[in-house]
């Protein structure tokens, strides 16, 4: 189970690498993305639940990390704002990504990008 938490938690670090690669090189295909939360109950409902596994993987695999509080913190977090997504009406949180897509231009979007870069590396790095 710690193997298989860990592998889960690298691959939660690539996915935030590469999304912050998209956010970097293709800004408006990230757009495009966010805009589509929430727009449908099989959208809205695989994410949350997807969003819950790495969480897991942070709290199974936090006491083998360098940081084992973070990696608790973080896990617990996720689950919890996961827990709230599940009783957030799908449309408020469909409305919330439009929102957010309308303000994040193509430049806000490159600016935050090494934030998702960088916090993939280092959570790669609190595990290896």
């Amino acid at each position: 189970m710690i193997l298989i938490a860990k592998y889960i938690v690298i691959f939660f670090g690539v996915f935030l690498i590469s999304v912050g690669s998209l956010m970097l090189f293709r800004p408006q295909k990230a757009r495009e993305y966010l805009r589509k939360a929430g727009s449908n109950n099989l959208i809205n409902y695989v994410e949350i639940t997807i969003r819950m596994i790495p969480a897991a993987g942070l709290i199974i695999y936090s006491e083998f990390s360098k940081y084992p509080e973070i990696f608790k913190i973080l896990g617990w977090f996720m689950i919890a704002t996961s827990l709230i997504l599940y009783l957030v009406p799908r449309r408020i949180h469909h409305r919330y990504a439009l929102w957010c897509a309308d303000i994040l231009t193509p430049t806000y979007i490159r600016l935050t990008s090494p934030f998702s870069i960088l916090f993939g590396s280092a959570i790669i790095y609190s595990v290896l």
